[in-house]
């Protein structure tokens, strides 16, 4: 038997004091206008901070296969973070998922406007990153000048111990291995290496398009 197709929508809302009503009469009208039939409803009162694996967000991310559409009313539904929209955004797009933001009129999905625009959000990702990495190093300063111990444990695994397998990692993406295999090869987290991956894309533009203005 063929498996139907999933049109999720997702609704999610900070405090009880908020209410979906809005957001669910958005996606009906986006709906009425593609044509499209809600066949799965996800709503949660939670922080937008919090990770997808820790929301409903999670679960319904896992049902969801190649072919199937997510809706949402804008892209921080998704997350306050964008680090781990990117994340959302390329795990999907990997699956096969569609994802429409109704405010933005962003739709991610296979096509090359979508992966151009995921690397828009990857380079803002990054920017937030290196934010990230510089309020840490300060924090570590203060920490060592007060005398604690640093350092991570022993045997641990970076981002930074990928950098001698990155043209390899090239080569498995181009054949189109996935960020899961990859890590497991690599005995790592999927999102190590997609974070390694999306940053190599990235200087990688970076330096086009020093060459670019240069000519």
């Amino acid at each position: 038997m063929e498996r139907k197709q999933i049109v999720a929508a997702y609704l999610r809302v900070s405090t009880d004091k908020q209410t979906i009503l809005n957001q669910k009469s958005e996606v009906l009208n986006f709906c009425k206008k593609h044509d499209l039939e809600i066949t799965t409803w996800c709503t949660e009162t939670v922080s937008g901070t919090k990770k997808e694996n820790e929301r409903e967000l999670g679960s319904l991310l896992k049902r969801l296969q190649r072919g199937d559409i997510l809706i949402i009313t804008e892209v921080s539904r998704l997350s306050r973070k964008m680090m781990n929209i990117m994340n959302i955004i390329h795990q999907s797009i990997e699956k096969g998922i569609t994802i429409h933001s109704i405010k933005e009129g962003y739709k991610f999905d296979t096509s090359i406007n979508s992966q151009v625009l995921a690397f828009a959000f990857g380079l803002c990702a990054e920017i937030e990153r290196t934010l990230i990495s510089q309020r840490t190093r300060e924090a570590l300063a203060r920490r060592r000048a007060a005398g604690m111990k640093l350092g991570r444990p022993k045997g641990s695994f970076s981002c930074g111990k990928l950098h001698e397998y990155r043209d390899e990692i090239c080569r498995l993406r181009t054949e189109g291995l996935s960020f899961q295999k990859i890590a497991k090869r690599y005995k790592v987290s999927p999102e190590t290496v997609r974070l390694f991956y999306l940053r190599m894309l990235i200087r990688k533009n970076q330096k086009a398009v020093a060459v670019s203005e240069k000519e």
